[in-house]
């Protein structure tokens, strides 16, 4: 995985989960919503005794209904592929949509599992009623170290609020595999770069259940 998204990938997971489904979603605010919804997820990781002790199946399935159908994950694939996107067919697209969506549960997932009570300060959202873009800025409080900032890049589409980034200390999460995912169709293709995710994504599956087994 690439170093920097690693170094923060419990805090990044944990407010990632911010985002939830149905007309609520539609009529909040950006920056009310990721409020509202990352006490919710909070508080069902620390009471959840299954998740504490790395119930992968249970991570799985709480992003999966919070977080997969509030991202708009072909654009984030886009923008992370890069100039490469338009060499793609459409049967290629939906592919590399769907392993990097899945590459983006596994690794939340994995560090869900280590979730430790960070707390949250909710910045005010500093945009006009009429924007359709919007950054949404929290910052993770942890006792001993410095903030972290975690900033939502968010816009309005039909369906309701749907982030399209995430960027961490400033660090964005689909800039950081956009020079991997380019050596890789250099190397062999866009067939390549899938194969690629492909590989990745068993992996992590593999390393989940020998995870859990031994539990």
């Amino acid at each position: 995985m690439v170093p920097i998204f690693a170094r923060f990938a419990t805090i990044a997971a944990t407010a990632v989960l911010v985002l939830t489904g149905g007309a609520q979603a539609q009529e909040m605010a950006p920056d009310v919503l990721v409020k509202n919804v990352t006490l919710e997820v909070v508080d069902i990781l620390q009471k959840d005794k299954d998740i504490q002790k790395g119930d992968r199946k249970k991570v799985i399935a709480l992003i999966e209904t919070k977080v997969l159908p509030h991202f708009n994950f072909q654009a984030m694939t886009a923008s992370a592929v890069g100039r490469n996107w338009n060499k793609a067919n459409a049967e290629q697209k939906a592919r590399l949509t769907e392993e990097f969506k899945t590459l983006l549960v596994r690794t939340y997932s994995s560090a869900l599992a280590s979730y430790s009570n960070q707390k949250f300060d909710f910045r005010p959202l500093r945009a006009k009623p009429s924007d359709t873009d919007v950054t949404v800025n929290v910052r993770v409080l942890q006792t001993g170290t410095q903030p972290v900032t975690i900033d939502y890049d968010m816009e309005k589409r039909p369906g309701g609020w749907k982030a399209w980034d995430v960027r961490v200390a400033g660090i964005s999460l689909v800039a950081n595999y956009r020079t991997e995912f380019d050596n890789q169709v250099r190397e062999a293709g866009i067939d390549g770069l899938i194969k690629t995710l492909q590989t990745k994504n068993h992996s992590l599956e593999h390393s989940s259940v020998a995870g859990a087994d031994r539990k």
